[in-house]
C-alpha cells in the first residue's frame, strides 16, 4: 500500500473546522438534555457534518490508509442532513413534538445497514476504493472477496440519490419557512423575525453547497471527488462563523471571569447531607419564586447566600446538584421565565423590550436578548409576535 501523506493549507482549515464543529455539537447536545429538541436536532446536524468533512480530510491527506476500516464511514450520514434541517425548521417554527418525525431518518438507517456489505470487506478493497477517487494512477491491490460489497448496485448512484434526497428536503424546509413568513406578513427576502432570517440564511448556505456539488460533478464527472473537498472547506468556514456568532451572543462576557473554574471533585469533601441540601433548596425556592430575588440587577452568589443565611459554597453546591445549573444560569432561567409571562400577558403588550428587561433584572437589552433566546429559541420580540399570532 502507498501510505504517502500530503497536507495542504485547506486541509489545515478543514481540520480546524472539524474541531470547531465537534465542539459546537457537544455543547448543543449537552444543552439538549434540559431544553427543547431543537438543540438535539441542531447538535446532531453539526456532528454529522463534522464527521463527514473529517472523512474527506482523511481521504484527501492520505491518512485514511492508516485507518482503512473507517473508509466511507460517513456515507450513511449523507441522508441525515436534509431531514435534520427539515425537522429543525418544524421544531422552531411549529414546535413539532411528534415521535413519528424520526421516521425521516429511515433512509439513513437503511443505508447504514446496506453499507455493512462494504464494511465487512477486506482492507485491500477499501484501499482500491480510495485510489479510485483520489489516486487512480497508483497501483491497485488484488482483492479476494467472498461477499459482494454492493449487491444491488445502489452505491453506483449514491451521488445522485444524495442530491435528490437533499433537494427534496430543502424544498420541504423552504415551504415551511415561506408559509410562516406569510402568516407573519413579512418580507420573504428580508423577514424581520430573527429565527426566520436564521433559517433563510442557513437555507442559502445549503443551496450554495448544492451548487458546488452539482457544478463540480458536471464539470469533473460524477466519479470525481473534488467537489467534496470544496464542500468540506466551505462547511469548515460555516463552523468558524457559527463559533464567532456564539461568542458574540454568549452571556459569559456579561459576568466577571478570568480563567475557567475547575469544577471536578468540587464538592468531594462537602459536609452537606441530604437533609441540609433540602433545607437550603427550600430557602432558595422561597427567595427566588416568592420573593423574586432574581429581579435585583445586582444579584450575586454571595448576596443570595447572605440573604438566606447560608454558606456561599453550600448554596453553590445545592444549585449545581439540584437545579443542574450554575448560579448565573439559574438566575437567567428565572428571569426568562418571568419575562415570558410578561410578554404573554395582554396587559403588558405595550411595554418595550428594554422595560421588560429592566423589570426582570437585566441592565442591558443585549444581555436580555441573548439569555432569552438561549432558553426559548426566540428573541423577546419574536416570542411576543409568535404568541400574538397564535
Amino acid at each position: 500500500m502507498n501510505e504517502t501523506i500530503s497536507i495542504g493549507v485547506f486541509d489545515v482549515i478543514i481540520f480546524l473546522g472539524v474541531i470547531q464543529g465537534i465542539f459546537l455539537s457537544f455543547m448543543l447536545l449537552k444543552k439538549a438534555r434540559h431544553e427543547n429538541q431543537s438543540k438535539l436536532l441542531q447538535g446532531l446536524l453539526l456532528l454529522f457534518l463534522s464527521l463527514t468533512i473529517l472523512e474527506e480530510l482523511l481521504n484527501n491527506t492520505g491518512y485514511i490508509v492508516q485507518v482503512l476500516p473507517l473508509s466511507d464511514f460517513s456515507e450513511p450520514m449523507n441522508f441525515t442532513f436534509g431531514p435534520l434541517f427539515y425537522l429543525y425548521c418544524k421544531e422552531v417554527i411549529n414546535h413539532d413534538k411528534s415521535p413519528k418525525k424520526w421516521l425521516h431518518l429511515l433512509p439513513a438507517v437503511f443505508w447504514l445497514l446496506y453499507m455493512t456489505f462494504y464494511f465487512i470487506q477486506p482492507d485491500a478493497l477499501k484501499y482500491n476504493s480510495y485510489l479510485e477517487t483520489k489516486h487512480p494512477e497508483w497501483e491497485y491491490m488484488n482483492v479476494d472477496r467472498i461477499y459482494p460489497d454492493d449487491p444491488l448496485g445502489l452505491r453506483n448512484f449514491v451521488n445522485e440519490m444524495t442530491l435528490i434526497h437533499f433537494i427534496v428536503y430543502i424544498i420541504l424546509s423552504l415551504s415551511l419557512i415561506i408559509r410562516k413568513i406569510r402568516v407573519l406578513k413579512q418580507s420573504i427576502v428580508f423577514p424581520k423575525n430573527e429565527v426566520l432570517r436564521m433559517l433563510r440564511n442557513t437555507m442559502l448556505h445549503f443551496l450554495i453547497i448544492v451548487l458546488i456539488f452539482t457544478g463540480t460533478k458536471f464539470y469533473f464527472g460524477m466519479d470525481s471527488d473534488i467537489g467534496s473537498y470544496f464542500i468540506a472547506t466551505y462547511i469548515a468556514f460555516m463552523f468558524f462563523i457559527t463559533s464567532y456568532q456564539v461568542m458574540q451572543r454568549s452571556s459569559y462576557f456579561d459576568t466577571p471571569h478570568l480563567f475557567p473554574e475547575l469544577s471536578f471533585a468540587k464538592y468531594q469533601r462537602s459536609s452537606l447531607n441530604e437533609a441540609d441540601k433540602e433545607r437550603i433548596l427550600s430557602k432558595l425556592r422561597i427567595i427566588l419564586e416568592e420573593e423574586s430575588y432574581f429581579k435585583n440587577n445586582l444579584v450575586s452568589l454571595s448576596g443570595l447566600a447572605k440573604s438566606i443565611h447560608e454558606n456561599k459554597h453550600h448554596v453553590s453546591q445545592v444549585i449545581n446538584e439540584k437545579y443542574e445549573k450554575n448560579f448565573f444560569e439559574l438566575i437567567a432561567w428565572y428571569r426568562v421565565r418571568e419575562a415570558s409571562q410578561i410578554l404573554i400577558g395582554d396587559k403588558e403588550r405595550k411595554l418595550t423590550i428594554e422595560e421588560i428587561a429592566d423589570r426582570v433584572g437585566y441592565n442591558s437589552k443585549s444581555s436580555f436578548n441573548s439569555a432569552f433566546k438561549r432558553y426559548t429559541g426566540h428573541t423577546p420580540s419574536e416570542f411576543r409576535q409568535l404568541n400574538k399570532d397564535s
